[in-house]
């Protein structure tokens, strides 16, 4: 199938330029469960061209209610194994590679995040994503950041900001204070996509999800991580796209890199 017959609809949209250059850029996701799994999707079907899914954790059956590749049938696989597999079949002229890792200080140097045009933070674990947070700001990549995406219900009241303009997200003001204590703060702004709402877990328990750190599990659904997920990839695609719609003459696309 051709990649014009794919993406006709989205050219009748950006146009012929924009797609191409979309095919060409190069983008990293780091966590591609409850959000990260439907971000991904859109990019490619938005015609992103090279892609790196990074996630350590395999398809449990608490993930199937939130998570675009976790079904009753992928229980137990990796997760970006299965998600590669699902990209390839939307668009089977994409570069995806698929990384079963996780990012700490140890393995940072390993993702090689200079070489990209953009990254995308959908990282849990408060000092990964504080530390890729520093390092994605001290390369030319654009970095867009999820914040938490647990214990909301209403999907109007999701939104986009630069980090230090989030309010009411207690994952926000907990990597603020993080970087506060270490006296190392990011190089540059970046926006994220947060909700003010913060609801409460029933007492009943839910089973704990296998994972790199241990931490309480928190009430999602679907609507909600994809919503946020939806504008993460959003956000990339009316970046990388804006110089396409601006007069004939300013029209130089501008790389990250």
């Amino acid at each position: 199938m051709e990649r014009q017959e794919i993406f006709g609809r989205t050219e009748l949209l950006l146009g012929q330029e924009a797609v191409a250059h979309l095919h060409e850029l190069r983008v990293i996701i780091f966590g591609v469960g409850g959000v990260g799994s439907w971000c991904v999707e859109s990019l490619v079907r938005s015609g992103i061209g090279h892609i790196t899914i990074v996630d350590f954790d395999r398809v449990c059956a608490s993930n199937v209610n939130r998570q675009l590749m976790a079904t009753t049938e992928t229980v137990g696989l990796a997760k970006v194994d299965v998600l590669k597999e699902r990209l390839l079949a939307i668009n089977p002229a994409a570069e995806v590679n698929a990384l079963q890792a996780v990012f700490t200080e140890q393995t940072a140097a390993d993702f090689h995040i200079e070489t990209y045009d953009y990254i995308i933070d959908a990282i849990d674990s408060l000092k990964d994503k504080a530390l890729l947070i520093e390092m994605a700001c001290q390369t030319k990549a654009r970095l867009f950041s999820s914040m938490g995406a647990a214990l909301k219900l209403d999907p109007t009241r999701i939104q986009v900001a630069e980090f230090w303009r989030v309010k009411g997200d207690p994952l926000a003001r907990a990597l603020r204070n993080h970087f506060k204590r270490q006296q190392r703060f990011p190089k540059r702004k970046f926006q994220c996509v947060f909700s003010d709402e913060l609801l409460k877990n029933h007492e009943r328990p839910v089973a704990q999800e296998p994972a790199t750190t241990a931490k309480p599990a928190n009430g999602t659904v679907a609507h909600i991580t994809a919503i946020f997920g939806f504008t993460l990839a959003g956000l990339v695609i009316q970046d990388a796209t804006a110089v396409f719609r601006q007069p004939q003459h300013s029209r130089t696309p501008v790389s990250h890199q």
